[in-house]
């Protein structure tokens, strides 16, 4: 299920929004500020922002700004400015999409779903991971450390994956469970997590006890610390 952070002070708009958007099977997070939003996209992994421009505490701009600093995370601006000169300010700091309102809630829906199959066209032309030393071949579906090829299995791959695919996010436990039973028939709890963690750490941390690839949150879940790229 595709994660969407909405960002829209206007009530009755913002309600109407998140109503459609859950209806067409999204998962919505709702912000009203520019606080609120930065919070809530630096605790959690989104496939697609849609950002309102005028907010009370700052604009659509500087947030982002501060999403793309982090992550590829997909924008879709929505304004009442409709001047050139607003359109071609959001595309060039890396908007994907600008929308004027008022909007029928039915063009935004087919542009969130052009945006989201976009970016899934992107991930699946994405074939290495790299992360410093450790290296993963969605391709071959297979890990090295050092160049050195690393034994993982499938739900350890798939951890791994969840981590690296969402670079310095804070992901709970939920999501992580979400990510990598994806919907199977699989008994997975909390300490079974734990030991997954574990086992993965032992295998791509120089030193287990001291993560530097797979750090705790403290009374949030696990975060990938470093730097990702892929190609």
């Amino acid at each position: 299920m595709n994660k969407i952070l909405l960002v829209e002070d206007d009530e009755a708009l913002g309600l109407a929004i998140e109503f459609s958007l859950k209806n067409e099977g999204y998962e919505v997070v709702r912000a009203t500020s520019v606080k609120e939003a930065k919070c809530q996209f630096d605790e959690q992994a989104f496939d697609l922002a849609i950002l309102d421009i005028g907010l009370p505490d700052g604009n659509g701009y500087d947030l982002c700004l501060h999403f793309k600093q982090q992550n590829d995370t997909s924008v879709v601006f929505l304004t009442a400015l409709d001047e050139e000169a607003n359109v071609v300010m959001g595309l060039d700091i890396g908007g994907d999409d600008y929308i004027t309102k008022p909007f029928r809630v039915k063009e935004l829906m087919s542009r969130v779903k052009v945006q989201l199959r976009k970016q899934a066209r992107l991930e699946a032309y994405s074939k290495i991971l790299t992360s410093e030393n450790i290296q993963l071949d969605l391709n071959l579906i297979k890990c090295y450390k050092d160049q050195e090829s690393i034994p993982l299995t499938n739900l350890e791959y798939k951890l791994l994956l969840a981590f690296m695919t969402n670079a310095h996010k804070a992901l709970t436990r939920d999501e992580l469970l979400m990510k990598i039973t994806n919907d199977d028939e699989v008994f997975f709890d909390e300490n079974t997590l734990s030991v997954y963690i574990r086992r993965l750490r032992d295998k791509v941390e120089v030193d287990p006890k001291k993560p530097q690839f797979i750090v705790t949150e403290r009374g949030i879940g696990y975060r990938w610390s470093k730097d990702v790229s892929s190609k």
